[in-house]
């Protein structure tokens, strides 16, 4: 099932069920796809966002919200930190699972040898073999140095 499906159905059922704080995270995450879709028409392109643009901007969303909760913490809100959490859980339902460490490693190594890169020069193509691959699956953040990181080795 499409993800957008997923999505629209997820907040059909919170409507159902009066789980107001799902529905609210919920209507982000449709409200987010939608400014993306207009920003896309704007350039041309009446289809809006794909698939792997949407996964980018679920991403995107958990990533803000874990720094948000992490301020909030430091700053003895526990309150809203629970909140962004479970914000986050929400949004992660429609992520796909997240590779480990070793899996990342593995994927790295992997597109390096796909790409045949072998200086710094070719982390574009090998960064963007793995977003085209794993979009939503791994922290490129914390991918573009690794990648950087093994080509610098040789």
């Amino acid at each position: 099932m499409a993800l957008r499906t997923r999505i629209t159905d997820a907040l059909k059922q919170a409507m159902k069920d009066k789980a107001a704080d799902r529905l609210s995270t919920l209507r982000l995450i449709n409200a987010a796809i939608k400014d993306k879709d207009i920003a896309e028409r704007a350039h041309g392109n009446d289809d809006g966002v794909g698939e792997a643009e949407v996964l980018a901007i679920l991403g995107k969303m958990a990533k803000q919200r874990m720094e948000s909760a992490r301020a909030y913490e430091e700053g003895s809100r526990l309150d809203l930190a629970e909140r962004e959490r479970e914000e986050i859980i929400v949004i992660e339902e429609f992520l796909p699972r997240q590779l480990s460490d070793a899996e990342v490693a593995t994927a790295v190594e992997a597109a390096i040898a796909d790409q045949g890169a072998t200086s710094i020069r070719d982390m574009g193509k090998v960064i963007g073999a793995l977003k085209g691959q794993y979009t939503g699956q791994m922290d490129f953040g914390a991918v573009g140095p690794m990648v950087k990181d093994r080509l610098s080795q040789g």
